[in-house]
């Protein structure tokens, strides 16, 4: 492949035929949650909803999460591309058409999907593209991927709502969030779990763009952006 092809793949995802072919075996988380000690896979109790969060580099997208009220669970893995069981090596190569996600895994009586898209609209900068800060490529795009039409109808109105904050502020650009139904998700290899658990001073990319949402929960209230 040549290096404006592999530039192209930077920005542009990949067409029919030309994303990597992947493998029949998934990755298969060998360890349970650093921080809660729960298992990644379940059994999860009743009631508990997931929702796939898109927001840059995955490492600091799982820690705004992971200590939320009414967060059972969170993972990091691969999501919205074509490529089936993809490695993070393959993810990164552009031609597998994902995007690095966290899995949150929420008690919808104690931690609303509203109040969770608050956060996520917050805590990241949902405008950039194909980036986020210094992150460049499609795996870093902002993406919501929920599990219903109901859940759908709902991202989509927060996407609406948090737009209307970023015009009252006078933010120049739109969101380019992608939100779809019937994404599946791919764990990433053990070594992305949790990672700023485990290397507390590891890298973090992500920044807001200092503007709030007004339906965050208090959990999220004074949280850097």
């Amino acid at each position: 492949m040549s290096f404006m092809t592999m530039l192209t793949r930077k920005f542009a995802l990949p067409e029919a035929g030309e994303a990597l072919p992947g493998r029949a075996e998934a990755i298969r988380p060998a360890a349970p949650h650093a921080v809660s000690g729960r298992p990644l896979e379940g059994p999860w109790p009743e009631g508990i909803r997931t929702v796939l969060l898109g927001m840059g580099c995955f490492w600091g997208a799982e820690r705004v999460f992971w200590s939320l009220p009414g967060v059972w669970i969170t993972a990091v893995g691969y999501a919205g591309g074509q490529t089936p069981n993809p490695t993070y090596n393959e993810v990164c190569t552009g031609r597998t058409g994902h995007a690095e996600v966290v899995m949150v895994a929420y008690d919808p009586a104690l931690m609303p999907l509203a109040s969770l898209l608050a956060v996520f609209w917050q805590r990241h900068d949902p405008t950039q593209g194909m980036r986020q800060g210094n992150d460049v490529g499609t795996q870093y795009r902002s993406a919501i991927y929920v599990d219903d039409a109901a859940a759908l109808a709902e991202a989509e109105a927060s996407r609406s709502a948090y737009a209307a904050a970023l015009k009252a502020a006078g933010h120049g650009r739109a969101i380019t969030t992608e939100i779809a139904t019937g994404r599946r998700f791919y764990f990433a290899e053990d070594y992305h779990q949790q990672y700023l658990a485990k290397n507390p001073n590891g890298y973090c990319g992500l920044a807001g763009t200092g503007i709030a949402c007004p339906a965050a929960p208090a959990a999220d209230v004074g949280q850097p952006a």
